[in-house]
């Protein structure tokens, strides 16, 4: 008997458990175009006896993140207390992103997006991809010209009312020389710039979650910017083009191994 609906399973919760909070939907304000998902990134600084230093962003797809004023969805989950609002509206969208142009990814500093909050009476509590999960060179390296079950998490249109809901979408991955990563299979209106899982296998019945990149805009097979290259674009930045991004210390443990449980999901994409 196959395992993969056991690992299926099993990555969908973890995925479902550990990130559902890190996702955010955005779009040209009111127009109805340029949707789009973004979602939260730590990017590693130092490790402290207290925790892991980090910096926080906002990653997303660079070209709908070029609209001059756009309106964020806001999940009640993603506030504490929760929000009578569902709309974020910001204005000089477009200038509040560092575009990381060779990837085609945009990167916010969440510090306006704190200062927001801390204005308005209320915290943000959100789920943060971290850089144990980030895909570095050698999880990139481990995937080939076969295709891998992947997972993506976004937040897609509804065609009657336009609702954002999150979905966690089924589909493959595969990396060729000639096209690097690419997503096969559907990618629904509203989930370009979204996080794209896959579950690498230990052996011994185990696998540790990996977020590849970021879904990019394109026609047939989409193009994936993966976080290895991501880190090092990061990396690279003056810090005078940081945006002042918050700097936190976090202690809580990462999920690195997993058991898959025997059972089966039954949404497929």
């Amino acid at each position: 008997m196959s395992d993969l609906p056991d690992f299926h399973s099993a990555i969908v919760h973890v995925i479902t458990a550990d990130s559902s909070r890190a996702t955010l939907p955005f779009q040209r304000a009111h127009r109805v175009e340029q949707y789009a998902t973004a979602f939260w990134f730590n990017e590693l600084v130092e490790e402290t006896a207290e925790g892991a230093v980090v910096r926080q962003y906002l990653l997303t797809a660079g070209e709908p993140a070029r609209v001059e004023m756009a309106e964020f969805t806001l999940r009640p989950e993603l506030c504490a207390p929760a929000m009578s609002a569902e709309k974020l509206m910001i204005t000089d969208f477009a200038q509040g992103w560092i575009h990381l142009d060779d990837l085609g990814v945009a990167v916010m500093p969440d510090t306006a997006l704190y200062a927001y909050a801390a204005r308005k009476g209320w915290s943000w509590t959100t789920d943060e991809i971290t850089d144990g999960v980030a895909a570095t060179e050698e999880d990139i390296a481990r995937l080939g010209g076969t295709p891998v079950p992947a997972y993506l998490l976004g937040h897609d249109v509804d065609a009657a009312s336009g609702a954002r809901e999150q979905a966690l979408v089924v589909g493959e991955v595969v990396r060729t020389d000639e096209d690097g990563v690419r997503w096969l299979g559907t990618l629904p209106q509203g989930c370009v710039g979204a996080p794209v899982f896959i579950g690498a296998g230990l052996g011994e019945n185990s696998f540790k979650l990996v977020c590849v990149g970021v879904a990019l805009p394109g026609e047939g097979p989409h193009p994936i910017a993966t976080f290895d290259r991501i880190r090092t674009a990061l990396g690279a930045l003056a810090p005078d083009r940081r945006g002042d991004a918050p700097v936190v210390t976090v202690t809580a443990t990462e999920s690195q191994v997993v058991e898959p449980k025997r059972r089966w999901w039954q949404r497929r994409g």
